[in-house]
């Protein structure tokens, strides 16, 4: 493949639209059309709407990315002046920037050499995003692919990635790349058990290799992807806990006696949701602080004369004061009661 990068006249030439823009399609009643034949032609006729679609919006965000880049030069800052011409054509600040990141993956790809511009055409917008987020040897893959005149979707994005993936990391086993390589094993299975086995420490790579290694199957690489993911959610929230940081446990030995007894999915759950009770506890506790001064400004502010500002301030000093008291039920049989102990009132 030629690498040389493509001059603007090429990519202007590439992403040329025709000037007619009309097809023949076929009568959905017409019982003389043969169903294979009725769908050909409609795949034929939607292949063409894409490519329009693509090129639109490729040029779509680049004219927006002049916009805003103008703006940055002459404009009165903040991107006023870009937000104000995209209300004007009343799209959104989300879509804008789809449409520029869809410019940027077409200009790179072309530029770098990574695509011919010839091929530009057999892309969907998304594999052009897809394919410019990928590592330089899954892109000249893909580049290859379109060369041959396939189409170039996601999908096939994601499968090429998949088996680069699969056949060059250090993490599989030389077995299971073995079986992959002879399509026994799928990459699309491969890839999800990789980047589970990147996130976990050393110390804990030889068992899950050890046995793909000697079962290098489907059933096996995904039960190892699942011990991986589980693995990785333990270590990582147990870092997260301050209470397990604060206390005297040695997580490494307790992971050991959950991997012997099988439960690491159980134990992962656990530091995981301990991890997610601390965070609600501290928004909690802002919360709360900022609704107990927002109520000591508002009785200082009121008096006897404003009767129905106190009646408020009364409703909702089960929320502001030291207790904390919340009904789970319209019934009120279940309350919650919680006592905020801060620094001022812990007991001795």
């Amino acid at each position: 493949m030629d690498n040389t990068p493509a001059s603007q006249e090429e990519i202007v030439a590439a992403l040329e639209t025709p000037a007619e823009f009309n097809f023949d399609m076929p009568d959905p009643e017409d019982e003389g059309i043969l169903e294979g034949e009725f769908q050909e032609k409609l795949d034929a006729i939607w292949q063409i709407c894409d490519r329009f679609d693509l090129q639109t919006d490729i040029w779509r965000g680049r004219i927006m990315r002049a916009v805003r880049d103008r703006e940055k030069i002459g404009g009165e800052g903040r991107g006023t002046g870009f937000l104000n011409w995209l209300k004007n054509r009343e799209i959104s600040k989300s879509q804008a920037y789809a449409l520029i990141q869809l410019a940027n993956s077409a200009d790179m790809l072309l530029a770098e050499g990574q695509l011919d511009p010839d091929t530009i055409n057999n892309f969907s917008k998304r594999a052009f995003v897809e394919t410019a987020k990928a590592e330089p040897e899954v892109q000249k893959l893909v580049s290859e692919a379109a060369q041959n005149g396939d189409r170039i979707t996601r999908r096939e994005v994601k499968q090429l990635s998949d088996e680069w993936t699969a056949m060059s990391s250090d993490l599989l086993p030389a077995e299971a790349k073995e079986k992959s390589a002879e399509g026994v094993l799928p990459a699309k299975h491969l890839a999800p058990l990789v980047k589970e086995l990147e996130k976990l420490p050393d110390i804990h790579l030889a068992e899950i290799t050890r046995e793909v290694a000697e079962n290098p199957d489907i059933d096996t690489v995904k039960l190892m992807t699942t011990e991986a993911k589980n693995l990785a959610k333990y270590l990582d929230s147990a870092a997260q806990v301050q209470t397990i940081r604060d206390g005297s446990v040695d997580m490494e030995l307790a992971l050991e006696e959950a991997l012997r007894l099988g439960c690491v999915n159980t134990a992962a759950d656990l530091v995981k949701q301990a991890t997610n009770l601390e965070q609600i506890v501290g928004k909690l506790y802002t919360t709360w602080k900022k609704i107990s001064k927002s109520a000591d400004r508002l009785y200082v502010e009121t008096g006897a004369s404003n009767p129905h500002l106190r009646s408020l301030l009364n409703c909702l000093e089960t929320l502001s004061t030291d207790t904390i008291e919340v009904k789970l039920d319209e019934s009120g049989e279940q309350v919650v009661r919680l006592k905020i102990l801060s620094e001022t009132n812990q007991v001795p």
